[in-house]
């Protein structure tokens, strides 16, 4: 297969793509065709590596509203809210909600997905089904699987052996949710469990960590320096870290030595942190998300997240990874010219540090022939104009197109 005249990754000038045994095996400008082969004029297009959901809860997708709606819109009610619905889980009835949601993604140039997935349910009815999953899906999307405590490892009723015993099923990674244990002390030693189970098994780690508006949640102190002193460095993720909007600059100023030698990533996600964050605010209201910008400028690895898609936290979504950078860029200010441009690797190279996917991600010959081909020639114009992504190819086979819609203004 050729692929015509496309702008990889934002560069100006064009080149060729030519795909052999599902691997790219020239990039160059002006390949000639061979006899027989199939070529795809897509001349002005912009070419970028799939895209990458860095965090996302599958299990709960498409639930909003079921039983009750999240009233007050705050993360706690959220928590609520899904602990009614977990009531009614069948393996199923998880597996038919993400066969939806997976094909959303997909349709979006989605190929990487790293989703958590609540553990605390003494059936561990939503992990059976994910990890089920995981395998029949891998031909159309990489899954990556968190064990995930949503209500608590030492503040729910046995939650210690349903994380070890998920991680036993084969999740590729532990979670924590410190913030949303009963004490400070709850909180250190939850951390400290999730990251001596990940040493145990040699798995990832990725923290819900300081999802609230509380200045004096101070869980990213304790996973960055369980990071840096395990050795497990970029093996290691925090997640959301809102409360680091409201930590005072001298503190952030010390934390980030700390951040910097310890490696970890963070994940963002504009669009949940801006819907739930602030709830107890009146004016001022804080925007709710972590120091995106700042991170950067430090050298730390930051990606975005999508987070949920229409369920009890987030009553919206469509798993378009191009609306949580356009609102992240708004509400980090990250609106200079080649901030814009250069936001695509938030859910992209970036969020494939996160996942650890290693050399084989990205467009360069040898590598798995997995990319996207959007309808615009930079991503800056991609983003401002709500571009289609045209094609999307895994391993070099063809799992998504579109054809744009037409339209025609008549005066």
């Amino acid at each position: 297969m050729l692929i015509k005249g496309v702008h990889i990754e934002n560069r100006p000038e064009t080149s060729d793509i030519r795909i052999t045994d599902g691997k790219f095996e020239e990039i160059a400008p002006d390949l000639v065709p061979r006899p027989g082969e199939e070529v795809i004029d897509c001349t002005g297009k912009l070419a970028l590596p799939p895209f990458i959901e860095s965090h996302v809860h599958l299990d709960t997708c498409l639930t909003a509203g079921e039983p009750v709606w999240n009233q007050s819109g705050t993360l706690f009610e959220g928590i609520q809210c899904w602990s009614l619905r977990k009531e009614t889980l069948t393996k199923q009835d998880v597996k038919d909600r993400v066969h939806r949601a997976v094909r959303m993604q997909a349709r979006n140039g989605i190929q990487f997905v790293r989703t958590h997935v609540d553990v605390t349910d003494p059936k561990l009815t939503a992990m059976e089904a994910l990890l089920e999953l995981r395998e029949e899906l891998r031909d159309t999307i990489d899954i990556q699987v968190v064990a995930f405590p949503q209500e608590g490892i030492d503040s729910f009723p046995n939650g210690r052996q349903l994380m070890e015993t998920a991680v036993k099923m084969g999740a590729d990674a532990v979670g924590a949710i410190p913030h949303f244990e009963f004490t400070r002390e709850y909180a250190v030693d939850s951390v400290n469990f999730c990251v001596e189970l990940a040493e145990k098994y040699d798995k990832l780690v990725d923290v819900h960590c300081d999802e609230i508006d509380d200045e004096q949640s101070r869980g990213l102190e304790v996973l960055a320096a369980r990071a840096y002193e395990s050795g497990l460095k970029d093996r290691v993720t925090a997640s959301h870290t809102t409360a680091m909007h409201s930590y005072n600059n001298a503190y952030v100023t010390k934390l980030m030595r700390l951040l910097k030698l310890s490696e970890i990533n963070f994940v963002s996600n504009p669009l949940v942190n801006t819907h739930l964050q602030g709830r107890m605010d009146t004016y001022p209201k804080r925007r709710g998300i972590t120091r995106v910008k700042e991170l950067l400028a430090e050298g730390i690895n930051v990606s975005f997240g999508h987070d949920d898609i229409f369920d009890p936290w987030y009553p919206l979504g469509t798993g378009n990874m191009r609306d949580v950078v356009f609102m992240g860029l708004h509400v980090c200010q990250m609106m200079g010219c080649q901030e814009i441009m250069d936001s695509y690797k938030l859910v992209s190279t970036n969020a494939a540090r996160t996942l650890h996917l290693g050399d084989s991600y990205g467009i360069k010959a040898g590598n798995p022939a997995s990319f996207i081909v959007l309808d615009a020639d930079n991503f800056y114009n991609a983003l401002n104009q709500k571009s289609e992504v045209l094609y999307s190819f895994k391993n070099g086979r063809m799992i998504a197109k579109a054809v744009p819609a037409a339209r025609e203004v008549l005066f």
